[in-house]
């Protein structure tokens, strides 16, 4: 059996307020602590192989996806919306198709995306996961 394609879906805010260096970005300017999560995630793409997702609650009136192809895959959810529902929904539908794990500090959403069949991972282990591509 060939080796399903791996993805890593991360809750965006989750993990900007679970990192205290993204934390301390966030309350100076919101878009240089997405900025610089996005960047970190795409150097583990890069470095590791793994195809990356990024939630973001958003404020438009429809879902925003935006991406280069080889780049991380960034949606923002659409008003009364929230990045849990997408990334809940994302887990339904591909878990059974993909390696997926889902990065998040909600035990609900964790939870959830478990029982649709993808691994979970906190923002802490997710910050160690980062690291040791890095150092690979």
């Amino acid at each position: 059996m060939p080796n399903r394609a791996r993805y890593l879906i991360v809750d965006g805010h989750s993990v900007i307020f679970a990192w205290p260096e993204l934390r301390k970005l966030q309350a100076r300017r919101a878009s240089l602590a997405r900025e610089t999560l996005i960047k970190r995630l795409r150097d583990y793409q890069d470095w590791t192989g793994v195809r990356v997702v990024v939630v973001f609650d958003g404020k438009g009136r429809k879902i925003e996806a935006t991406s280069d192809p080889a780049d991380v895959q960034v949606f923002y959810s659409r008003t009364g919306q929230t990045a849990d529902a997408i990334i809940e929904r994302l887990a339904s539908k591909y878990a059974k198709r993909f390696e997926l794990m889902v990065a998040t500090s909600d035990s609900l959403e964790a939870e959830t995306v478990q029982a649709c069949g993808a691994e979970w991972i906190s923002p802490e282990a997710l910050h160690s996961l980062l690291l040791g591509a890095r150092r690979a």
